[in-house]
């Protein structure tokens, strides 16, 4: 098969093994051997005393992609279709064992045999799923689709415009802002240099508080317009097509509008989910989508250096911006409810979004040279 088909599934595999560790081992906090308890204790898994239907659903569930991604990976790299079953069912059991021995190390979890059963059989049914959907000839099918609207070689701006939605789901200092990663790297340095005596003045610099001023309107709508022209030129450079680019350029406000109003609504109640539904926030999504539109007849190269700057601009206007003051209370309620792990992985996403997509566009442009 081309390269780029079997290329497909092994990004997307990652990143999904990737959600799996984190949600198994989130926090990652209070590491410690249990008390009293021997390796042959902590290597043997044990049923539960009680469970719930969500954990169940939740552990067949969340390995059933892991297994789907692992099978077309398989296929792809000309494996048979046993071998391929074998592969990613092997892949899920393995990975799902190692997590839950691991959780033993950590209080605020409680590995269970349960857990490990429903996780492989999770990873068995999305293999065979794999097996049948290329069958069908869907994944054929879908690299034909593929082609046509990102071009061969777009697997990079493909995974990164699957994720953009994810990245939205985490609240922002104004819609679309995402890469706030400042404060984060704030609090990594005031740990780091907390002991350190010759440090002194770099930790009065680091606790010295920054500016809590709101930004005036005309930036706030200027983040959000090159919020929603950032994936577009990001598509562009890898979207042969003037007439494709343009309908990803129609279909972005609609994934940017869901994605935003599902963030709300998560974080601050149903009732509130149109919250940032404002004027302001209306005129800057219609002026990005009028930027990609007109747009949309640029050469690949000169997009993808329009994106970088759109990127740029965009995390600066970010870094300016407070904290939004409603999201301390929002997270209590994550902390406390059973999404926890998929918040904090929404938001990693929308922290590390738009510095994954300057990486790839800069890889871009170095390989067009």
């Amino acid at each position: 098969m081309p390269g780029s088909v079997r290329a497909a599934a092994r990004p997307l595999a990652g990143l999904w093994l990737a959600l799996v560790v984190y949600a198994t081992l989130f926090p990652f906090e209070g590491w410690n051997w249990p008390p009293g308890a021997s390796l042959r204790d902590l290597l043997t898994l044990r049923w539960p005393r009680w469970w719930g239907g969500f954990d169940v659903v939740a552990n067949l569930l969340g390995y059933l992609p892991l297994g789907l991604l692992l099978a077309l990976a398989a296929l792809r790299e000309g494996h048979g279709r046993v071998a391929s079953l074998l592969r990613a069912t092997a892949g899920g059991l393995l990975l799902s064992y190692v997590l839950e021995v691991t959780q033993q190390l950590l209080p605020q979890r409680v590995p269970s045999l349960m857990d490990w059963v429903l996780n492989s059989a999770g990873s068995a049914l999305g293999a065979l799923l794999a097996l049948g959907l290329s069958a069908t000839g869907l994944p054929a099918r879908w690299h034909e689709f593929h082609n046509r609207w990102l071009g061969r070689g777009g697997t990079g701006a493909a995974v990164l415009l699957l994720l953009w939605p994810v990245a939205l789901l985490f609240p922002a200092p104004m819609p679309l802002g995402l890469g706030q990663i400042g404060g984060l790297l704030q609090e990594w340095a005031l740990v780091a240099v907390a002991d350190v005596p010759w440090a002194e003045a770099a930790l009065a610099w680091l606790q010295t508080p920054s500016p809590a001023r709101p930004l005036s309107r005309f930036a706030e709508g200027l983040a959000t317009a090159l919020g929603l022209l950032a994936p577009c030129l990001l598509a562009y450079a890898a979207s042969p097509s003037p007439w494709r680019r343009a309908g990803l350029a129609l279909g972005a406000p609609l994934v940017a509008i869901a994605a935003t109003t599902l963030s709300t609504a998560l974080n601050f109640g149903p009732e509130h989910a149109l919250a940032w539904h404002t004027p302001g926030a209306l005129t800057a999504l219609g002026v990005g989508a009028a930027l990609a539109l007109s747009l949309a007849w640029i050469g690949p190269r000169l997009a993808a250096g329009f994106a970088l700057v759109a990127l740029t601009g965009g995390v600066m206007l970010v870094h300016q911006a407070p904290t939004d003051p409603y999201f301390g209370q929002s997270l209590q309620g994550w902390e406390q409810g059973r999404f926890i792990r998929f918040h904090g992985l929404a938001r990693w996403v929308g922290l590390l979004w738009p510095y994954a997509a300057m990486a790839w566009l800069l890889a871009r442009l170095r390989t067009a040279d």
